[in-house]
C-alpha cells in the first residue's frame, strides 16, 4: 500500500550531513562512519531506494535553517540572511535531484493527481520519481513578504512558523509565549497565498494565537500525543480536538523520545525500553479515539531528522519497514479503508481539498 510521509528532512541530510541519498543505504552508512560529529553517524535509515521499497511515492520535504539570536546556543545561523541562503542551497539540491529523475516537485492539484495515478497504477516502483511537496520548517529565514512570495513561486506550499527555541514569528519547542510582532502579518500573507500552516513545534501560546489569526488550511506534519508522552513538543488533547475541528491531519512521528516517556537522548536505547514500531499505533489510535474516526491522522516520520537507528523503534532497520504499519494497524482492528486513509488517503484528501479551493 502506498504511503505519504508528511515530514522528511531530505535536503538537510544531503547538505549538512553530507549523505548522497541516491546511493544504497549501506553505502551511505559506510561513508558516514568516518565522522563522529553526530550521534546518528552510520545509523541513517533513509535513501531514495528504501523509500521506494516502502511505497513512499509522495513526501513533504523540508527546507530548514534556524536563525539563532544571542544568547541562545542552539545550532543554527547567526543572521536571517544566512538562513535564507541556506534554504536556497537546499532548493538547489532538490532541483538537482529533479534533474536526475530521483524527485519531482508537486505544486498543485493537477500535478498531484497525475503523480499519484502514476504510482498507484505502477507494478514496479523502483524506477519512479518520488514526489515531494516543499515545506519550510521554521520561518525565520523569510526576510520579508517578498521572500515568502518568491518561495511560493519556487513551489513552497507549507510553512511551520517555528522550530526549537524562540523564533522571529513564533515561539517553538522548549519555549513559551505567543506570536512575534510580525507573526500575524506573515500568517495573513500565507493565507492570501494559499500556504498551509504547519503547527508542529509551536508553543502552546503561539499555537492558540496562530489558529485564531489564520483561517486557511492547517496540518500538524509530525506530532505525537502529549497524553501518552508528556512534553510540550507533543499535542495535548485539546489541541488535537481543535485541529480535528479545523479539518486537519496530524502526522505521527517515529522519533523515539516522542514515542515513549522517560527517554534520555544519547543514553536510552530502543532495546532497553522495548520500543517497537507498534508503539506508533498507540499514538495513531489515540488521535482516532478523540476524532471518533480514522480520518485525521497520517504519517510524518521525521526519519533521519537528526537521529538514526539509535533513536528509532528497534524493529525498524530502514524507512522501508514503515510498510509494516499496514499489518500492525490491521491487528488493532482497523479496516482496509481506514488503513489506506492513515497511510496515504487522509493527507492526499487534505491536499486535494486545499488545492481545489482557498481556505
Amino acid at each position: 500500500m502506498l504511503i505519504i510521509d508528511a515530514h522528511l528532512d531530505l535536503a538537510m541530510n544531503a547538505l549538512e550531513w553530507n549523505r548522497d541519498l541516491s546511493r544504497p543505504l549501506e553505502e551511505i552508512r559506510s561513508r558516514d562512519r568516518h565522522y563522529d560529529d553526530k550521534l546518528d553517524r552510520g545509523k541513517g535509515v533513509v535513501s531514495f531506494s528504501e523509500m521506494r521499497k516502502a511505497g513512499i511515492g509522495l513526501c513533504v520535504a523540508t527546507q530548514i535553517a534556524r536563525y539563532v539570536k544571542p544568547p541562545s546556543r542552539l545550532p543554527g545561523w547567526h543572521s536571517p540572511e544566512q538562513a535564507w541562503a541556506q534554504t536556497q542551497g537546499q532548493l538547489a539540491w532538490y532541483r538537482a535531484m529533479e534533474a536526475r529523475g530521483e524527485l519531482v516537485q508537486i505544486r498543485g492539484l493537477a500535478e498531484l493527481d497525475r503523480h499519484w495515478a502514476l504510482w498507484a497504477n505502477a507494478s514496479d516502483w523502483s524506477r519512479l520519481p518520488i514526489g515531494y511537496i516543499l515545506t519550510l520548517e521554521g520561518a525565520d529565514s523569510i526576510l520579508s513578504p517578498a521572500h515568502l512570495e518568491r518561495s511560493v513561486e519556487q513551489g513552497l506550499r507549507a510553512v511551520g512558523l517555528s522550530h526549537y527555541g524562540p523564533g522571529t514569528y513564533a515561539q517553538g519547542t522548549n519555549s513559551t509565549g505567543g506570536l512575534g510582532p510580525n507573526g500575524p502579518a506573515l500568517l495573513k500573507a500565507m493565507e492570501r497565498l494559499g500556504v498551509i500552516l504547519d503547527v508542529t513545534h509551536l508553543s502552546d501560546e503561539s499555537f492558540d494565537e496562530a489558529l485564531a489569526c489564520f483561517h486557511g488550511h492547517v496540518w500538524a506534519s509530525h506530532c505525537n500525543c502529549r497524553s501518552l508522552v508528556p512534553h510540550q513538543r507533543q499535542l495535548n488533547d485539546e489541541q488535537i480536538r481543535t485541529l480535528i475541528a479545523r479539518g486537519a491531519v496530524i502526522g505521527v512521528v517515529l522519533d523515539a523520545w516522542m514515542m515513549v516517556s522517560g527517554w534520555f537522548r544519547g543514553k536510552t536505547t530502543p532495546q532497553e525500553v522495548g520500543l517497537k514500531l507498534e508503539r506508533l499505533v498507540d499514538h495513531i489510535d489515540h488521535i482516532c479515539q478523540l476524532a471518533g474516526n480514522a480520518r485525521h491522522v497520517g504519517i510524518g516520520s521525521d526519519l533521519d531528522g537528526g537521529f538514526g537507528r539509535e533513536q528509532c523503534p528497534a524493529d525498524l532497520e530502514s524507512i522501508a519497514d514503515m510498510a509494516r504499519l499496514h499489518e500492525l494497524l490491521g491487528r488493532r482492528g482497523y479496516s482496509s479503508s481506514d488503513i489506506a486513509g492513515i497511510l496515504h488517503g487522509n493527507f492526499l484528501g487534505f491536499l486535494q481539498r486545499a488545492w481545489s479551493r482557498p481556505g
